[in-house]
């Protein structure tokens, strides 16, 4: 097994969208760093790569054993160890997980780029390890019309950071108007994205005034999104904290 030292990450914990693991050029001060003093790497197949990049399936049995406190790191000049955590590629992406004790990613993180070009010049010409492993889709599974939680990765696809955040924010904010199913107030608020529709909206109903809604604001990043998102979320404390953490200033006052 390979092994690098001296690894710094950065956990994002529960998250499903790779996307949402931040590299390196997005780490914030405010973020909790940890230094790895060992950590083992693993060459993997495409698809068990790709399946702990973006979900939270159950990893593979033999993997675990593998990896079984094969991390650690120090604290108060002690050395302590981590039951499954390590570093993964497809010799193309990179990722550390921590299992929490589990056996499933439950934590993620990028790694700098000096230690990236390091595990690829470690894994370069290793054999890849083919794990027993194969995703399980049930044929009954319908797709949700909207998850602000785990939104699909195309609507967060080219944003930086902050973007991706309020784009989530905004998600959970609509994820209410849906769930209310009140035609008037998804039609004030369709028309204060589409101000020029307003005799046309009078004529949807709710199915239809959410659909077009919906589809048009899952799309990019705008000045139009920051200003319906600030407008959507006044009132809603909860939600208005998360804006002050992104944006630096409370909705309700501005």
């Amino acid at each position: 097994m390979y092994y690098l030292h001296d690894i710094w990450v950065n956990w994002f914990e529960g998250e499903e969208c790779g996307l949402n693991v931040c590299n390196f050029h997005e780490w914030r001060k405010s973020d909790p760093i940890e230094l790895l003093e060992q950590v083992p790497v693993l060459k993997l197949r495409e698809d068990l790569y790709l399946s702990i990049e973006n979900g939270m399936s159950e990893l593979p049995d033999q993997l675990l054993k593998d990896i079984f406190q094969q991390t650690h790191f120090r604290k108060n000049n002690e050395r302590k160890f981590i039951d499954y955590c390590t570093i993964v590629t497809n010799g193309n992406g990179i990722m550390a997980f921590d299992t929490l004790g589990y056996t499933i990613p439950i934590r993620k993180s990028r790694l700098v780029p000096r230690h990236e070009q390091q595990v690829l010049d470690l894994v370069s010409k290793a054999e890849t390890m083919d794990y027993d492993f194969q995703i399980v889709i049930d044929p009954e599974d319908e797709p949700v019309e909207i998850n602000a939680l785990a939104p699909h990765p195309s609507t967060l696809q080219g944003l930086t950071r902050k973007e991706r955040r309020l784009k989530k924010l905004l998600l959970l904010a609509l994820e209410h108007i849906y769930l209310s199913k009140n035609v008037s107030e998804v039609r004030y608020w369709f028309t204060e994205w589409f101000p020029d529709m307003y005799s046309e909206v009078m004529k949807m109903d709710f199915d239809e005034i959410w659909e077009r809604f919906y589809q048009s604001i899952a799309r990019g990043w705008s000045v139009q999104h920051l200003l319906i998102c600030k407008k959507l979320i006044k009132g809603q404390n909860y939600l208005e904290e998360l804006w002050e953490i992104e944006i630096g200033e409370h909705p309700s006052l501005q």
